[in-house]
């Protein structure tokens, strides 16, 4: 059994009687440590903060402060589990160079893949009513947690110095990657576009499948988690990232090249049920933007994989060398693919 040296320091920062057999570890989550606390009756999530990350755990704390005395809870559909507060009401606890927190834990189910386009659905459609639903709270009180996280001039632009610094020689493999991404710099032209048209939301910034806990049944999401990158965004953001990971019918990890390509049912559900929410907050311009969203956010997560990839993996955890480089294969399949699908449709109109 793991020691847990800091269960002291957070028992008395909670007013808990927790044991180490109360402790295990939970999820498979790849940013924060994660444990499960369980108690005769109740539970509770107990993390330890990655500051690699996120540098500055008081921007997300501030953020949460605001989202708890602001935010319309009551016309949420699902649960949206905040830190619970320390006995000195702070939603974090440091011991040593660690930060703490605890949350509630939700029942349900996490799912890793949507199975069906009824999930994909629902899964916008909660998302969606998240950013509904904060729609009056000014979003210049919330900070940035990752400064310029899915801002793609910038990204573009490490992509570029990335390559500027790569020594020696290129390979076939990656001259192709690399002209891939080169040639749709076209892409950045259109962020800078929607980014002039568009107004700021509050958006999640992370939105997969896993970030949702569906009921037993799965008929319905009762909470929406992993709140630490809710900041300013665009509309785009949250619905392109749900196109590059639920329409796909490969995870961005798959190398099965030629069984990359777009779930169509799913595409449409996810613009149903984003839609269905947002219909009477997103203006017009907003969802012109959504199709270009989910091409975006697969070119954006393309470079970042190649850019990590040139610099020799410092971002990305890898479970070999190549695979970086895998991932920005397995993006650009995905996008020549969108490509595809949005040509047939325009082709079909």
């Amino acid at each position: 059994m793991p020691h847990y040296s800091f269960l002291s320091t957070i028992n008395q920062a909670y007013g808990k009687h927790w044991t180490e057999d109360q402790i295990q570890v939970f999820g498979n989550g790849h940013i924060h440590q994660t444990f499960l606390v369980t108690e005769p009756q109740e539970k509770h999530i107990l993390q330890i903060f990655n500051k690699g990350v996120f540098e500055n755990p008081e921007f997300i704390v501030d953020n949460h402060q605001i989202l708890r005395k602001q935010l319309p809870f009551e016309k949420l559909p699902y649960q949206l589990p905040l830190p619970v507060e320390n006995l000195n009401g702070r939603m974090i606890t440091t011991f040593g160079e660690q930060v703490f927190r605890v949350q509630p834990y939700i029942k349900g189910i996490c799912l890793e893949d949507v199975k069906n386009p009824k999930q994909a659905f629902l899964a916008a459609e909660a998302f969606a009513q998240f950013t509904r639903t904060a729609k009056n709270l000014d979003v210049s009180d919330f900070k940035a947690v990752i400064p310029r996280f899915l801002d793609l001039e910038w990204r573009y632009q490490q992509f570029t110095e990335a390559l500027d610094q790569k020594e020696g020689r290129l390979g076939e493999g990656l001259k192709e990657l690399i002209e891939f991404y080169t040639i749709h710099k076209s892409f950045v032209e259109e962020y800078r576009y929607w980014v002039e048209k568009l107004p700021i939301r509050l958006t999640h910034n992370d939105c997969k499948i896993n970030n949702l806990i569906f009921s037993e049944d799965q008929e319905k999401v009762v909470a929406v988690i992993d709140l630490d990158t809710i900041m300013p965004g665009y509309v785009f953001y949250d619905f392109g990232d749900l196109v590059r990971t639920v329409a796909c019918t490969e995870g961005e990890n798959s190398t099965q090249w030629d069984q990359i390509n777009v779930d169509k049912l799913k595409y449409e559900a996810l613009y149903e049920g984003y839609t269905s929410a947002g219909e009477d907050f997103l203006t017009k311009e907003e969802l012109n933007s959504l199709n270009y969203g989910g091409k975006m956010m697969t070119y954006i997560s393309g470079l970042r994989f190649l850019t990590d990839y040139l610099k020799d993996n410092v971002y990305f955890p890898v479970q070999y060398p190549e695979q970086n480089f895998d991932r920005a294969r397995n993006q650009m399949m995905l996008l020549k693919s969108l490509n595809e699908y949005f040509f047939q449709l325009k082709k079909a109109t």
